[in-house]
């Protein structure tokens, strides 16, 4: 039996995306986990996610926006990062994960936290050891999740927090306009549970159905 917080394999077969990219896997304790966040512009069937011409559209007033963003409109992020989603997008029938993957529940990522040692421990074991995060940091990716400071985007357009924080999606919705998330920031723990307007752009991370 593992002890909590130690990650039982790594380096499983690998996962590629609609639009070919290839991500890493991780087992940790029951769950699998992409090692990346998701880079896709499509649905798992091919249909374009889109996003908006400039990147810093203000989309505040739209009802359900479904789009997907490079941080700041930089293609050249998405490699390090990957993209940033609206929770539409998230909540969308087509899936924005690879068949046989799925945006992970509010309760999958407090079992992951649960599972490496609660608020506290977890938040060094999940974030990657690298000078991507702003120091002074804790990081030692003991967990191999392999979390990196991708950044926000609000609404209203503006891009921020690369660097600082990372945010991810939940599927579960909190109301008719938030739903819940994920956070990682420079520093020294805890990890949040949070929830992020509908509209926002956040990264995703997949978790094996």
């Amino acid at each position: 039996m593992l002890a909590a917080g130690c990650k039982k394999k790594d380096d499983s077969p690998t996962v590629t995306d609609v639009d070919g990219n290839v991500y890493n896997t991780v087992q940790i304790g029951s769950q699998v986990w992409l090692k990346q966040d998701m880079k896709t512009t499509r649905y798992r069937n091919g249909d374009d996610i889109g996003t908006t011409t400039p990147a810093t559209k203000n989309i505040s007033g739209e009802a359900n926006p479904k789009y997907q963003w490079a941080y700041n409109g930089n293609e050249s992020n998405v490699a390090t990062y990957g993209r940033l989603y609206t929770w539409h997008a998230v909540n969308d029938s087509r899936g924005v994960c690879p068949a046989g993957w799925h945006v992970p529940s509010d309760a999958e990522w407090m079992a992951l936290v649960s599972f490496l040692g609660g608020d506290i421990e977890a938040d060094a074991k999940l974030k990657e050891n690298s000078s991507l995060w702003d120091s002074p940091n804790e990081a030692n990716n003991q967990s191999g999740f392999t979390a990196r400071p991708g950044g926000w985007r609000g609404d209203y357009g503006y891009f921020d927090y690369m660097g600082e924080n990372g945010w991810w999606w939940s599927s579960t919705g909190e109301s008719a306009t938030f739903a819940y998330d994920f956070r990682l920031q420079a520093g020294y723990g805890p990890v949040h549970f949070n929830a992020s307007g509908r509209k926002d752009g956040l990264a995703i991370r997949c978790i094996k159905d």
